[in-house]
């Protein structure tokens, strides 16, 4: 079973669980409104692994123009279900189907976390690709260097290796891609609201 096949079998349980987190999350509303007010009227964003689009819904209603990508095409049609009025699609982040330089900006909320650290400069030469010339990229991720590997996902059948990533490398793979970083955050994990990891936070604006 690969990513996309896993993601469409739990499709439906992790909208059920995870659709609603952001009222969970303060620092992420923040960080998504820090990121709207660069991006809102300034062209389309699109949300990489939107997953059941709730990243999406919050630009969304701050006036974004959004646009959701996923992998899994099950978990778009969850999306879509969800959210009407916003535009999700099916699409590769290491092979986006989006003309270079057509994005104001890219937010991608754990969608990083199934590459290995030497795939990393593969997704953000890809991500530069399609931004525009000043727009800006808001990437977080679980900070770490273990893999977690699950065969359950909200009681669904998968076969997924969630990988956490040490920030300096991150910084360094985004400056790499013409990406570098302006703004830089870390918080400890939300007790009984998520994973127990510390989390990362990279604002990098496209040069």
């Amino acid at each position: 079973m690969n990513i996309s096949e896993s993601y469409d079998s739990a499709a439906r349980a992790y909208a059920e669980h995870l659709a609603g987190e952001l009222s969970h999350k303060p620092l992420d509303r923040h960080l998504l409104s820090r990121f709207a007010e660069e991006t809102r009227g300034r062209g389309l964003v699109a949300d990489l692994g939107c997953g059941p689009g709730h990243i999406s819904r919050y630009l969304h209603e701050q006036g974004v123009q959004t646009l959701g990508l996923d992998i899994s095409p099950g978990m778009v049609e969850v999306a879509a279900g969800l959210n009407p009025g916003i535009e999700f699609r099916v699409d590769d982040m290491t092979r986006l189907s989006l003309a270079d330089a057509s994005l104001a900006g890219i937010v991608s909320f754990y969608s990083i976390v199934h590459f290995e650290a030497s795939e990393l400069g593969t997704v953000f030469g890809e991500m530069r690709r399609v931004l525009a010339p000043g727009g800006v990229a808001l990437v977080a991720f679980h900070i770490g260097e273990q893999v977690v590997h699950l065969d359950d996902l909200y009681g669904a059948p998968v076969s997924l290796d969630f990988r956490f990533h040490v920030p300096g490398k991150v910084v360094e793979a985004l400056r790499a891609a013409r990406l570098p970083v302006v703004e830089h955050a870390e918080r400890e994990p939300y007790e009984g609201v998520e994973y127990p990891s510390r989390r990362c936070y990279l604002l990098a604006r496209a040069v």
